[in-house]
């Protein structure tokens, strides 16, 4: 699959179950052949703030290829911070910097606090964007939906830079 056209969709929920469901349901939707999907992931929010970055139920992502190819764009692209908040190398630090200004210059509204508020959970895809109302329509039980165009250059960069970081990230995540 190429990478010209990616979207990011993002599907808010205020309970965890309906979240993982939903990822279920999306991760179906894929295994039948209605749609590919580059990535997804489940991220959680408690309380007091701290995300943890889930693919479904209790298995947590952090684990070789499945973080470095696909889970750990997804939340660079959606949270750059969160991303930060785990990963080393400065080649990552570079691409998260150039992704979250290009947000503020083009006034991007995929703020965390609005689609990731403490105690809600969220659906993360990215997905090409033929295929962007098929995993809308999978995030049913979500609250509000956001989808918006990923630019491809910063796409390739990010997944780049976390293939070639992943032992130091998975190191750092299971510290």
């Amino acid at each position: 699959m190429g990478t010209q056209n990616l979207v990011l969709v993002v599907g808010s929920y205020d309970d965890a179950a309906a979240a993982s469901s939903d990822y279920q349901t999306l991760r179906s939707g894929q295994d039948a052949g209605g749609y590919e999907i580059v990535g997804a992931v489940v991220l959680v929010r408690d309380k007091d703030g701290k995300v943890q970055v889930k693919e479904h139920g209790d298995k947590s992502v952090g684990h070789g290829a499945a973080w470095g190819a696909g889970a750990g764009v997804v939340v660079g692209l959606f949270a750059p911070p969160l991303l930060a908040a785990t990963a080393v190398g400065a080649g990552i630090g570079a691409i998260l910097g150039a992704i979250k200004k290009g947000r503020e210059e083009k006034k991007l509204g995929d703020d965390i606090d609005e689609y990731l508020a403490p105690g809600t959970s969220a659906v993360v895809a990215v997905v090409d964007d033929r295929w962007a109302d098929n995993v809308e329509k999978a995030l049913a039980r979500s609250e509000k939906r956001l989808t918006k165009a990923i630019d491809s250059e910063n796409y390739e960069k990010l997944r780049k830079a976390i293939e070639e970081s992943d032992d130091d990230i998975v190191a750092q995540i299971n510290s």
